[in-house]
Protein backbone atom coordinates (compact mmCIF):
# COMPACT_ATOMS: atom_id res chain seq x y z
CA UNK A 1 0.00 0.00 0.00
CA UNK A 2 1.39 3.40 -0.74
CA UNK A 3 2.54 6.12 2.05
CA UNK A 4 -0.72 8.32 0.82
CA UNK A 5 -3.19 6.00 0.49
CA UNK A 6 -2.21 4.51 4.22
CA UNK A 7 -2.20 8.35 5.44
CA UNK A 8 -5.63 8.69 3.13
CA UNK A 9 -7.36 6.16 4.94
CA UNK A 10 -6.16 6.92 8.48
CA UNK A 11 -7.72 10.65 7.95
CA UNK A 12 -11.07 8.56 6.58
CA UNK A 13 -10.84 10.29 3.50
CA UNK A 14 -12.09 8.91 -0.18
CA UNK A 15 -10.06 10.30 -3.11
CA UNK A 16 -12.75 12.63 -3.48
CA UNK A 17 -12.24 14.27 -0.72
CA UNK A 18 -8.60 14.78 -0.46
CA UNK A 19 -8.36 16.04 -4.24
CA UNK A 20 -10.86 18.57 -2.81
CA UNK A 21 -8.93 19.53 0.12
CA UNK A 22 -5.49 19.91 -1.35
CA UNK A 23 -6.52 20.67 -4.88
CA UNK A 24 -4.41 17.99 -6.48
CA UNK A 25 -6.68 16.44 -9.17
CA UNK A 26 -8.12 12.88 -8.39
CA UNK A 27 -5.94 10.94 -11.23
CA UNK A 28 -2.29 12.55 -9.78
CA UNK A 29 -3.75 10.59 -6.65
CA UNK A 30 -4.52 7.76 -7.91
CA UNK A 31 -0.88 8.07 -9.65
CA UNK A 32 0.78 8.07 -6.65
CA UNK A 33 -1.14 5.94 -4.69
CA UNK A 34 -0.18 3.70 -7.61
CA UNK A 35 3.38 4.16 -7.09
CA UNK A 36 4.59 7.58 -8.44
CA UNK A 37 6.19 10.01 -6.31
CA UNK A 38 4.80 13.04 -5.28
CA UNK A 39 7.50 16.30 -6.39
CA UNK A 40 7.45 20.10 -6.80
CA UNK A 41 3.97 21.64 -5.93
CA UNK A 42 1.59 18.29 -5.65
CA UNK A 43 4.02 17.53 -2.73
CA UNK A 44 3.89 20.81 -0.99
CA UNK A 45 0.16 20.89 -1.58
CA UNK A 46 -0.75 17.24 -0.33
CA UNK A 47 1.71 17.84 2.28
CA UNK A 48 0.07 21.08 3.97
CA UNK A 49 -3.71 19.20 3.36
CA UNK A 50 -2.71 16.35 5.09
CA UNK A 51 -0.63 17.84 7.73
CA UNK A 52 2.29 15.84 7.80
CA UNK A 53 6.40 15.79 7.02
CA UNK A 54 7.36 15.13 3.76
CA UNK A 55 9.44 12.48 4.93
CA UNK A 56 5.45 10.54 5.52
CA UNK A 57 4.65 11.11 1.82
CA UNK A 58 8.01 9.98 -0.05
CA UNK A 59 11.06 8.45 1.00
CA UNK A 60 14.41 10.37 0.50
CA UNK A 61 17.38 8.80 -0.89
CA UNK A 62 19.80 8.93 1.96
CA UNK A 63 23.24 7.89 2.47
CA UNK A 64 22.51 4.85 3.81
CA UNK A 65 19.26 3.67 1.90
CA UNK A 66 21.19 2.44 -1.46
CA UNK A 67 22.72 -0.47 -1.14
CA UNK A 68 26.58 0.09 -0.04
CA UNK A 69 29.76 -1.93 0.14
CA UNK A 70 29.50 -1.52 4.16
CA UNK A 71 33.49 -3.55 4.34
CA UNK A 72 34.33 -0.68 2.31
CA UNK A 73 32.56 2.36 3.64
CA UNK A 74 34.19 1.01 7.36
CA UNK A 75 37.42 0.77 5.66
CA UNK A 76 37.25 4.30 4.08
CA UNK A 77 36.36 5.81 7.65
CA UNK A 78 39.24 3.39 9.20
CA UNK A 79 41.76 4.50 6.77
CA UNK A 80 42.13 7.56 8.95
CA UNK A 81 42.53 5.68 12.16
CA UNK A 82 46.39 4.81 11.77
CA UNK A 83 47.10 8.35 10.28
CA UNK A 84 45.55 10.77 12.79
CA UNK A 85 48.79 11.78 14.36
CA UNK A 86 49.43 13.52 10.59
CA UNK A 87 46.43 15.14 9.82
CA UNK A 88 46.83 15.51 5.77
CA UNK A 89 47.38 11.50 5.58
CA UNK A 90 44.35 11.05 7.36
CA UNK A 91 42.50 12.66 4.43
CA UNK A 92 44.74 11.53 1.90
CA UNK A 93 44.13 7.78 3.01
CA UNK A 94 40.55 7.59 2.29
CA UNK A 95 40.79 9.36 -0.93
CA UNK A 96 42.68 7.17 -2.51
CA UNK A 97 40.76 4.44 -1.43
CA UNK A 98 37.43 5.90 -2.69
CA UNK A 99 39.32 6.71 -5.63
CA UNK A 100 41.08 3.31 -6.77
CA UNK A 101 37.69 1.60 -5.45
CA UNK A 102 35.09 4.38 -7.42
CA UNK A 103 32.98 4.84 -4.39
CA UNK A 104 31.98 8.37 -4.57
CA UNK A 105 28.92 8.45 -2.70
CA UNK A 106 27.76 10.32 -0.48
CA UNK A 107 28.51 8.53 2.72
CA UNK A 108 32.16 8.10 1.69
CA UNK A 109 32.13 11.71 0.39
CA UNK A 110 30.86 13.19 3.98
CA UNK A 111 33.92 10.78 5.73
CA UNK A 112 36.34 12.75 3.79
CA UNK A 113 34.41 15.74 3.87
CA UNK A 114 34.78 15.63 7.91
CA UNK A 115 38.40 14.35 8.12
CA UNK A 116 38.91 17.60 6.35
CA UNK A 117 37.13 20.08 8.57
CA UNK A 118 38.35 18.18 11.29
CA UNK A 119 41.89 19.09 10.27
CA UNK A 120 41.18 22.36 9.35
CA UNK A 121 40.04 22.98 13.04
CA UNK A 122 42.29 21.16 14.62
CA UNK A 123 45.34 23.28 12.97
CA UNK A 124 43.54 26.14 13.80
CA UNK A 125 42.99 25.16 17.31
CA UNK A 126 46.64 23.98 17.72
CA UNK A 127 47.90 27.47 16.56
CA UNK A 128 45.59 29.43 18.69
CA UNK A 129 46.87 26.70 21.80
CA UNK A 130 50.79 27.90 20.76
CA UNK A 131 50.08 31.53 20.46
CA UNK A 132 48.16 31.64 23.96
CA UNK A 133 50.97 29.46 25.62
CA UNK A 134 53.20 31.85 24.34
CA UNK A 135 51.33 35.19 25.61
CA UNK A 136 50.76 33.65 28.83
CA UNK A 137 54.08 31.99 29.60
CA UNK A 138 52.43 28.37 29.49
CA UNK A 139 54.22 24.93 30.23
CA UNK A 140 55.58 22.98 26.84
CA UNK A 141 54.19 20.08 28.57
CA UNK A 142 50.79 21.55 27.61
CA UNK A 143 51.32 21.79 23.87
CA UNK A 144 51.65 17.82 23.73
CA UNK A 145 48.76 17.35 26.57
CA UNK A 146 46.47 19.80 23.49
CA UNK A 147 48.02 17.27 20.79
CA UNK A 148 46.81 14.26 22.57
CA UNK A 149 43.68 15.80 23.19
CA UNK A 150 43.14 16.77 19.06
CA UNK A 151 44.16 12.90 18.14
CA UNK A 152 41.76 11.57 20.86
CA UNK A 153 38.88 13.77 19.20
CA UNK A 154 39.52 12.34 15.75
CA UNK A 155 39.71 8.64 17.11
CA UNK A 156 36.36 8.87 18.91
CA UNK A 157 34.71 10.45 15.98
CA UNK A 158 36.05 7.52 13.43
CA UNK A 159 34.94 5.03 16.09
CA UNK A 160 31.80 6.31 17.10
CA UNK A 161 31.01 6.43 13.03
CA UNK A 162 32.23 3.04 12.76
CA UNK A 163 30.14 1.66 15.08
CA UNK A 164 26.51 3.71 13.54
CA UNK A 165 28.04 2.71 9.70
CA UNK A 166 28.29 -1.18 11.10
CA UNK A 167 24.51 -0.78 12.75
CA UNK A 168 22.69 2.08 10.87
CA UNK A 169 24.61 2.17 7.21
CA UNK A 170 24.90 6.32 8.50
CA UNK A 171 27.66 8.29 9.81
CA UNK A 172 26.28 9.53 13.43
CA UNK A 173 28.75 12.87 13.28
CA UNK A 174 28.54 14.48 10.09
CA UNK A 175 28.72 17.37 8.78
CA UNK A 176 25.37 19.23 7.11
CA UNK A 177 27.61 19.82 4.26
CA UNK A 178 29.84 18.03 1.70
CA UNK A 179 33.68 19.51 1.05
CA UNK A 180 33.90 17.56 -1.72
Amino acid sequence: MSRLKSIREQQHLTQQELSERSGVSVRTIQRIESGTDPKGQTLKMLISSLQVKEEALVERPSEGTKPVNQTLVKLINFSSLPVTIFPPANILLPLVIMFFAKKFNPLTRQIVSLQIFWSICAFIIFMLFNFMKNSFGWSNDLTLVMMIVLVLSNVIIILVNAAEIDKNQRLRIKLNFSII
